[in-house]
Formats: C-alpha cells, sequence, structure tokens
C-alpha cells in the first residue's frame, strides 16, 4: 500500500495525474496492491472526480489495482463543530481513508493519545484507519524508541480492530529531513509494531505497516525489499505526480 499525503500544499490535480499517468506501470500480476491519495480537504471533491474519469476500475486499464481516496485528518463527533470534518462527511464524500495522529498533528495542535483514540473508534467499521506513530530525534537518541511506539499504540488495547486498521511509521526526526534509519532498523520496528498491535487488540490483528519519513524513488526499494515494510505513507515526494507513479512502480516490483 503506497500514500500520497500532500499535507497542505497547492498541487494542480489535472497536472499531478497527468504525469502519474505517463510514469505508471501496469502490474497485471498484482491483485491486491493499493495506492491512494491523501489531498488537503478543499481538494478531496475535484480528485474524485479525476479519479472517476481517469483511473479506470472496470475496463483493466489499471490492472488489478485499486485507488483510494482519503483525508488528512478526521474528527471524532460532528455537527456545531465548526471547521471539523466528520466520518460521515468523509463517506458522503466517497473517501476511503482517514490519516489520524500524524506527529504534525500531535505536535502543532496538541493532539493526546485520549483523542485519537476517539477518532479511532469514530473510524470503526466505516473508514479504513491510517494511525501515525513516531518517535522524536532526542527519543531515537535516547535508544527509548520502542517505548515512545508502544505508548503511543495503548490506543488499541482491547479494541476490535477493523481488517483494514493500518499503522504508518513515521519517525518524527525523518520527516521532510531527507535522513531516514537504515532498512533493517526500519523492518525491526516495523516487526514491533505488528507484535505489539497483534498483542494488545481484542481481535490479536496483525496490522498492515507502511513507513514513512523522506521516502523517495531514490530510498523507496532499500524500504520495499525488507519483509515487515508493507507499503509507505510519502509525502513530499508525492506532489509531483511521475515520482509518486515511480515509487508505486518500485513497490509493485519489489512485492
Amino acid at each position: 500500500m503506497i500514500i500520497a499525503n500532500w499535507k497542505s500544499n497547492i498541487v494542480d490535480i489535472n497536472q499531478w495525474t497527468h504525469d502519474f499517468h505517463d510514469e505508471y506501470i501496469v502490474n497485471e500480476r498484482l491483485q491486491s496492491t493499493i495506492f491512494g491519495v491523501a489531498p488537503p480537504s478543499l481538494y478531496i471533491e475535484k480528485m474524485r472526480r479525476m479519479e472517476q474519469s481517469h483511473f479506470a476500475f472496470d475496463d483493466g486499464e489499471l490492472g488489478c489495482q485499486e485507488v483510494l481516496c482519503g483525508v488528512q485528518d478526521v474528527d471524532h463527533s460532528y455537527g456545531s463543530r465548526t471547521g471539523a470534518i466528520s466520518v460521515d462527511m468523509v463517506i458522503d464524500t466517497g473517501c476511503n481513508f482517514a490519516i489520524i495522529g500524524h506527529s504534525e498533528r500531535r505536535d502543532l495542535f496538541n493532539e493526546d493519545n485520549d483523542l485519537i483514540k476517539e477518532k479511532l473508534k469514530s473510524l470503526k467499521n466505516k473508514v479504513m484507519a491510517v494511525l501515525c506513530i513516531g518517535e522524536t530525534k532526542e527519543e531515537n537518541d535516547k535508544g527509548i524508541t520502542k517505548d515512545v511506539l508502544k505508548q503511543q499504540l495503548d490506543i488499541v488495547k482491547e479494541v476490535e480492530l477493523d481488517q483494514s486498521f493500518t499503522v504508518a511509521y513515521e519517525p518524527v526526526w525523518a520527516i521532510g529531513s531527507g535522513l531516514t534509519p537504515q532498512p533493517k532498523d526500519i523492518n525491526e520496528i516495523h516487526k514491533y509494531i505488528k507484535d505489539v498491535v497483534q498483542s494488545n487488540s481484542a481481535n490479536k490483528l496483525i496490522p498492515r505497516v507502511l513507513y514513512g519519513g523522506s521516502v523517495t524513488d531514490k530510498n523507496a526499494e532499500s524500504f520495499f525489499m525488507e519483509e515487515f515494510v508493507d507499503g509507505a505513507l510519502v509525502g513530499g515526494a508525492s506532489l509531483d505526480g511521475k515520482t509518486f507513479a515511480n515509487i508505486v512502480n518500485i513497490y509493485n516490483s519489489t512485492k
């Protein structure tokens, strides 16, 4: 699974889609690869229209690949909450997934585990949750990465998780910095995340785990070759349609 997170950037969706199609290589061998885009909320309807007109589901243009559109955040309630996006609104716009717990939401908007857990519960059996977790550089240097991730994963304790539940491991110090952990270290952390979720969730789910943090078409293969890396959450590199398509191509060729 490969997800493009456009964050709060302006993207020419027409050009992006054109560039993506120029670079994307159809791989009919794959039966379950998923890739999607999480645009700024104001662009969701336009992105959905582009999907319907340019990404074919029935005529085989994309083989067996599934294309999703998602939101970068969601509120846990609805009604008199000016500026918020409810789960029902996400469904009404035809979106398939919601990113929650991103480090930028935790840091800039002071979101804590209690709030993120409410968001996770609100998505249950309705929209696929992509839960972001990750440690800071200081925490990494202290050697407490696993402790930090375990604390962030406390929200799944005794929760019946959807089969689609996904975790994105994004070291805070790697996001937008050009720095990344070694692939073998990422693989170890991903295995740890799967073990923690399986041990703590009510239905013992083994989640899909994506890597995020300065993923590019230059380093993606080294990550995707690792056993427990199930894809990527791509930030800056996803703003260019050709680059994002190439990352999807690389994933398709390695998995």
